[in-house]
């Protein structure tokens, strides 16, 4: 039995999104059908997957009897560990399509743990995907590495999740890697701490998997990216253990934990990590802006990401946003303001934001914002409310409603890129023109994007665009999901050739691999892949993400595998 079947944690969809007992009510259900509308006629609903409908071939290779304990081969284990939770990943589920389905899956105890068993993966030429908590987007965790490895390997590190040290003086932790966010939270709460990093994927994602992804938090400015909180890590590789200094600054060489930061997975398992905290808050303050047209409201936010004011939330969201997530008046690009402190009022801030905002002609609800400012205690969670609670609760159900569109066979996805500010409005314009016209061609139907910053920076805004799309006249999931990916490769096209990144936050898997490519120097991928042949000399750590292991060809693979003779 796994160690996923004894955690005592309420059951989940192996085949998509959040628990069981937390699918779409009766209402939302409508919802969807009404969003699915404009597309035409659906597919009938698929019945939900059971195990037995999934063919497995047998785990190939043999394991030694010293890792019998770790290891498990049972379907559930394979199955549950086959996918991320990206559209092509829900898609091929509700397909019961998994040909790279891994041969074993691994629940180590102990750093020892982990090195036996990479010892045993190189030895015997057997791939090793690190698992995180399975809610990659991108294909990060997909164990489709090609011919050339005997056997492939899930490794899971759901036993290291316990937080180990506190320093209250410093601020700081010491958190075994495979802790969920929620358990990591309530494990901080005693302390009067928090980590602050709250990515949509919080309550099943792990602190390792963060790290390795360079995760974004839903927080739009200041802190927000992981790599603000990382003071130092801890990492097995297949050549040793790396672990960095705790220091809270260096200026010594580039910095080792850049290289673990980020990596995917395929320089080792980071198991522990010393994280930067923050005291809770006590104070908040928000407010919900309506702005005449998005490009003025894009001013707005780059005249407040320029002010030093530092607001935890600066989430602009577009007239199509707005009318999609059913935020505000449903019609008027609005900003999603706010502030948020443990150490004083807020009011100052906001008075001073509020300026900025009348000065590029936002409109706001006064009273909203002075009932959001009462004090401690006496707060009725305006955070959670009006404009800002629409926004979250959509934000929150969102992927179980994609997992609904997926199962009716419509396209229903999300692309992420960043951009400078000077080049703001014809990125935007361009991008969505771009792929607005490859979803026509390729669906034979119109489909409008929407758009909203996920974070803001003085430099510049990262947009987050979301789409609907027809994924076949009949509902097949299989057509949908060969539509989906030539927009994806559509997508990625248009992000880099408009001057965007591959990805901003979602990282880069197997998914955004090929404008990864375009957007890093050639000289560095192999920088990058030189470092990898140091750490894992024999090229087992999750092959074909980022790059290939040195003298091995891997190629892309997984869903977007490229036909025969096109560049990758």
């Amino acid at each position: 039995m796994s160690a996923s079947t004894l955690s005592g944690k309420p059951a989940r969809r192996f085949w998509g999104w959040g628990y069981l007992r937390d699918g779409l009510t009766e209402d939302e259900l409508r919802g969807v059908h009404r969003l699915l509308a404009p597309l035409g006629p659906v597919g009938p609903a698929l019945p939900e997957p059971q195990l037995a409908d999934y063919a497995l071939t047998p785990s190939r290779g043999r394991l030694p009897e010293s890792l019998s304990a770790l290891v498990s081969s049972t379907a559930y284990d394979r199955i549950t560990h086959c996918y991320g939770k990206g559209f092509a990943d829900v898609a091929r589920m509700w397909m019961r399509h998994v040909p790279h389905a891994p041969d074993w899956v691994a629940f180590p105890r102990t750093e020892a743990d982990i090195t036996d068993v990479l010892d045993w993966a190189s030895r015997s030429n057997v791939a090793v995907v690190p698992f995180g908590g399975g809610t990659s987007v991108v294909g990060g965790v997909e164990a489709a590495v090609g011919d050339g490895y005997a056997a492939t390997l899930s490794l899971d590190l759901e036993r290291f999740d316990q937080v180990l040290e506190v320093d209250t003086t410093s601020r700081a932790a010491l958190v075994q890697a495979g802790v969920l966010g929620p358990d990591l939270e309530a494990k901080l709460r005693p302390h009067g701490l928090t980590l602050r990093h709250f990515p949509q994927s919080f309550e099943f994602s792990t602190l390792g998997g963060w790290i390795a992804t360079r995760a974004g938090g839903h927080y739009a400015m200041q802190y927000t990216h992981i790599d603000d909180f990382v003071e130092s890590t801890r990492t097995v590789t297949p050549a040793g253990v790396v672990e960095t200094r705790r220091l809270p600054g260096s200026g010594a060489g580039p910095a080792p934990d850049r290289l673990i930061i980020g990596s995917e997975g395929t320089m080792g398992v980071i198991t522990q990590a010393w994280m930067r905290l923050q005291s809770r808050p006590t104070f908040r303050a928000s407010a919900s802006v309506a702005f005449d047209d998005v490009i003025g409201a894009a001013a707005c936010v780059r005249a407040l990401s320029q002010s030093g004011l530092q607001p935890s939330n600066c989430r602009l969201l577009d007239a199509r946003e707005v009318a999609f997530a059913g935020v505000g008046d449903r019609r008027s690009p609005t900003l999603v303001l706010g502030f948020e402190s443990a150490d004083h009022p807020l009011a100052a801030w906001m008075s001073r934001s509020l300026e900025l905002v009348a000065d590029h002609g936002g409109r706001w609800d006064p009273q909203a914002v002075a009932e959001s400012m009462r004090p401690a205690g006496e707060q009725p969670a305006a955070h959670r409310s009006g404009a800002a609670g629409d926004w979250r609760n959509a934000f929150i159900r969102m992927p179980y409603w994609r997992d609904e569109t997926t199962r009716l066979g419509a396209i229903f996805d999300t692309f992420e890129s960043a951009i400078t500010w000077d080049r703001f409005e014809s990125f935007y314009d361009g991008v969505r023109r771009d792929v607005e016209s490859a979803i026509e061609r390729i669906t034979g139907h119109a489909s409008a994007l929407s758009c909203r910053f996920t974070h803001v920076y003085p430099d510049g805004p990262a947009p987050y665009f979301t789409f609907l799309a027809r994924g076949s006249s009949s509902g097949d999931i299989a057509s949908a999901l060969a539509r989906w990916r030539d927009i994806k490769l559509a997508c990625n096209e248009a992000v880099v050739r408009h001057g965007g990144t591959s990805t901003h936050h979602h990282a880069v898997g197997r998914d955004h691999r090929n404008a990864y490519e375009i957007e890093v120097p050639p000289l560095m991928r192999q920088a990058f892949a030189g470092a990898k042949s140091v750490l894992d000399p024999h090229g087992v750590m999750n092959p074909g993400v980022l790059f290939d292991p040195a003298g091995r060809a891997v190629g892309i693979r997984g869903v977007l595998e490229p036909v025969k003779g096109a560049p990758l």
